[in-house]
């Protein structure tokens, strides 16, 4: 290849990669707004019609670490490659589906898109110039949560002109074209050193994870005491029981659980994932009521791209949230950000249990959570680097990433189950009763999240003289990254290491 066309390839990297995480913003953002006319097309209950959602964020939280863990060897290019054309596969799936099922399996298949973010971070930090990477890196993180407040209305008005397939087709036709330029543009690093995988690990814990969403999920139509819901519970403990038992043993695991025998892990995880279980618990609740006719009782009857914009005070309000951290926290301590951001989101589920006659109380709403979760997942990142060695800061934060994920799925699966305890027989919308006590419920997890983050000790700061020095700075910038992403509903980065 001659130097002029490496240098061209090596101009339009930047751009390229921006697209590759826009387009996994768009797929974040085809989930909680359209769960209500997936109801009405499909003729399907409010609940089921929640699995479309669900099972895109399921497939985040398997195919992140194993994303991860493939893109840090020989093999980027290929990954990124293969992640988007399932992407695309799965965007044309949806887009023609005509039955619950198979729609279930084409938003499966683009969840898998929602781990691409952190793999496009590693690709600008190993073939830009040294000069340029840390700009191109700090664009990637904003792009990603600047293209989900877009994403919102800009999905919301096709599925509104162009009917619900045509935003799912949507998302196919960019990530197909997303797969075009990278393969045409991003370089190849096959020189890497090559990554083991741990399948067995990968394999125990998506068996795991599915038998338990799907006994949350079917709970209330197969009945909590039925023997195929006992069953999906019993087996859910076995095999995650059997996963624990295996990554403690394996030398090279998907996830490091060791690190939680830190407590500040320990805290920094069971925070990320109690309040990724109550953003997605929000994000669906209120995408519902507001699109909701007041011939039922209670809604306001808005749009798809209405609903969109309600999401749009989140994702800002998330990032400026996430950049204020560093400053709020010479102010008041490190301690009290995660509890005060738990304590935001708290406040947010009681307002709108309390109040929802207008429209505007949702955008308030929103806000709100949008505040508490920048945040809180701006913090964690220190909380759990601060503990840690530094050699096994890229394990801690994959394993987070990981939690959060399952956070994301197992708070869509949640507000499906306690909403379908709250439909009427023959009905396919919940009563006002079951949106009210959804919200006190997610309210009160988030304050219990707050006291466990306040209560359980955190150890002290691991790292050596040399180390802080050397990290304070990467953690300022890794803090607002990973709150950025993770208010936006991506996987965040895992530790983008300086090259020699």
């Amino acid at each position: 290849m001659t130097s002029g066309s490496t240098r061209s390839r090596t101009a339009a990297l930047t751009p390229v990669l921006v697209f590759v995480t826009l387009v996994a913003a768009v797929i974040s953002s085809l989930g909680a707004p359209l769960v209500p006319l997936v109801s009405q097309h499909l003729h399907v209950s409010l609940s089921e019609a929640q699995w479309s959602l669900t099972a895109a964020l399921l497939a985040g939280a398997i195919s992140a670490p194993i994303m991860g863990r493939l893109g840090d060897g020989p093999y980027r290019r290929e990954t990124i490659a293969a992640g988007l054309g399932i992407v695309f596969l799965g965007g044309i799936i949806a887009g023609l589906a005509n039955d619950l099922p198979v729609l279930v399996v084409g938003r499966a298949m683009q969840g898998v898109g929602l781990g691409l973010a952190p793999l496009t971070m590693a690709a600008a930090r190993d073939h830009l110039p040294r000069e340029d990477a840390p700009a191109a890196i700090a664009l990637l993180s904003v792009s990603a949560a600047a293209g989900v407040g877009a994403g919102y209305p800009i999905s919301g008005l096709i599925a509104q002109h162009l009917g619900l397939h045509a935003a799912f087709l949507f998302g196919g036709l960019v990530s197909g074209v997303a797969l075009l330029a990278t393969l045409a543009v991003v370089p190849s690093n096959r020189d890497a050193p090559r990554a083991r995988l741990d399948t067995v690990g990968a394999l125990l814990v998506s068996v795991g994870l599915v038998a338990l969403l799907l006994a949350i999920g079917q709970g209330n139509a197969w009945g909590w005491a039925s023997a195929r819901v006992l069953a999906l519970f019993a087996a859910a403990v076995v095999v995650l029981a059997a996963w624990v038992v295996q990554q403690l043993r394996s030398s090279r695991p998907l996830v490091e659980l060791r690190l939680l025998r830190r407590r500040a892990v320990l805290t920094g995880d069971v925070s990320a994932l109690v309040l990724g279980i109550a953003m997605y618990m929000y994000l669906s609740l209120v995408t519902d009521f507001v699109q909701t006719s007041p011939r039922a009782g209670y809604g306001f009857g808005a749009s798809v791209l209405v609903a969109g914009l309600c999401l749009v005070p989140f994702s800002i309000l998330s990032l400026a949230a996430s950049r204020s951290v560093p400053a709020l926290s010479r102010r008041i301590g490190s301690r009290a950000i995660i509890p005060l951001g738990a304590l935001a989101v708290a406040a947010a589920g009681a307002f709108f249990a309390l109040v929802h006659s207008s429209l505007w109380q949702a955008f308030v709403t929103m806000g709100l959570v949008g505040i508490g979760l920048g945040y809180t997942f701006a913090a964690i990142p220190g909380l759990i680097v601060r503990a840690v060695p530094e050699d096994e800061t890229g394990s801690a934060m994959g394993f987070y990433q990981v939690v959060r994920y399952v956070g994301f799925s197992l708070g869509s699966a949640v507000s499906a189950a306690l909403l379908a305890a709250h439909t009427p027989p023959g009905q396919h919308l919940p009563t006002l009763a079951g949106y009210r006590n959804t919200l006190w419920i997610a309210a009160g997890i988030c304050a219990a999240a707050a006291v466990v983050a306040w209560l359980l000790p955190r150890g002290g700061d691991s790292r050596t003289e040399a180390e802080r020095a050397a990290q304070d700075g990467e953690l300022a910038r890794m803090m607002q990254e990973e709150g950025e992403l993770g208010a936006a509903g991506l996987v965040g980065v895992e530790r983008v290491e300086e090259r020699p």
